[in-house]
């Protein structure tokens, strides 16, 4: 006896909507969210459990809870919908889904794995995401009044009073408001790094990746929670579509026809870009170590394959695009040889048109 279950999850209360195998609508029942009353509501149901909510601030935590209880756990991308909408038709409409299996997006779930290194890596994102809005501020400020503060020398803590000399002095006291915030910021962050590498350094895999070219310490430690495990992806290509460095072809009006009546394939123009449903904290993570290669790593294989690449007439972009996936190849076949990067000759690889 299958049962599909589609909850719809709010801060107070959910919704749990039944169907049964053929698609008939069973029950709903509406839940205080939290995690008795939920896990209760979900072992009354007999029969053998498939449930699905989406994806959401507290959709780790509801999978981590919910598990035990049920025979499959599916969370689904966040899709737009039309039309009529409310909670119970939004639970029955996941529970169909899943029951026909139509769910745009479903997205992976391991909480428990690499759980504190998952958490700190969150924290450290976020306070480096406060510490370039208040830069941001502060360049405002003097922008503001007509100064121009080009590079980083605005921020550096010897020449400030020279900074601030230039603005008017009701504005000084912002000034000063805002460097004090930078610094705590910048010392926080320095924290925030320590803590991220110290538990980063418990796996040894990733002392492993670290040997990778481009990716440190801090990449690393953000890069395991996010993939958890390479053997999710059977091939490069499928690692390279989950990163956003997935090539895809698009064209339309593909096929005319003949004279005789046979239809064949019309010579359209075909576009290449790159897979937009992706994972963006990894694509910027592997296009900041394909830059790292290039501005840093001078005697590395990989920034000569990038050299042959744009003496070839391959724009620098596109160029760097195909490093950032080589890159994620390379960690993808350590991660799962468990074995350290080992550098050899590299020839330029395929060049790729879609950035």
């Amino acid at each position: 006896m299958e049962r599909y279950l589609g909850l719809d999850v709010h801060a107070a209360s959910s919704t749990l909507a039944v169907i049964s195998a053929s698609g008939k609508r069973l029950q709903t029942h509406v839940v205080e969210t939290n995690g008795r009353a939920l896990v209760e509501a979900v072992r009354l149901i007999p029969g053998r459990k498939h449930l699905v909510f989406e994806e959401g601030a507290q959709s780790a935590w509801l999978y981590e809870i919910l598990k035990p209880h049920v025979d499959e756990v599916v969370v689904a991308g966040i899709t737009k919908s039309r039309g009529q909408k409310d909670d119970r038709r939004d639970a029955y409409g996941l529970a169909e889904k899943l029951r026909t299996g139509t769910l745009d997006k479903r997205i992976f779930k391991a909480p428990r794995q690499f759980a504190m290194l998952r958490e700190l890596a969150r924290t450290h994102q976020m306070i480096g995401r406060d510490l370039v809005r208040a830069q941001a501020r502060l360049k405002t400020l003097y922008r503001s009044r007509g100064i121009r503060t080009p590079g980083r020398g605005v921020y550096t803590k010897t020449h400030r009073e020279q900074w601030q000399q230039q603005l008017p002095a009701a504005a000084r006291t912002t000034a000063v408001r805002l460097y004090e915030q930078i610094d705590f910021l910048v010392a926080l962050k320095a924290h925030a790094e320590q803590d991220l590498i110290r538990e980063s350094r418990k796996h040894s895999i990733a002392r492993l990746l670290e040997t990778t070219p481009g990716l440190g310490p801090i990449r690393v430690a953000r890069l395991l929670p996010i993939v958890v495990t390479p053997h999710r992806f059977r091939t490069r290509q499928q690692f390279w579509s989950y990163c956003g460095l997935g090539i895809v072809m698009r064209s339309s009006s593909d096929w005319v026809q003949t004279p005789d009546g046979r239809w064949i394939r019309a010579p359209v123009q075909q576009t290449r870009g790159l897979t937009r449903q992706h994972n963006h904290a990894l694509k910027d993570l592997f296009k900041g170590a394909a830059t790292t290669i290039v501005t840093q790593a001078p005697d590395d294989p990989l920034y000569h394959a990038y050299q042959r690449l744009t003496e070839a007439g391959t724009k620098p972009n596109l160029a760097k695009v195909t490093l950032a996936r080589k890159v994620a190849a390379t960690v993808l076949a350590l991660w799962k040889k468990e074995e350290p990067y080992r550098p050899k000759p590299c020839t330029a690889p395929e060049i790729d048109r879609g950035a």
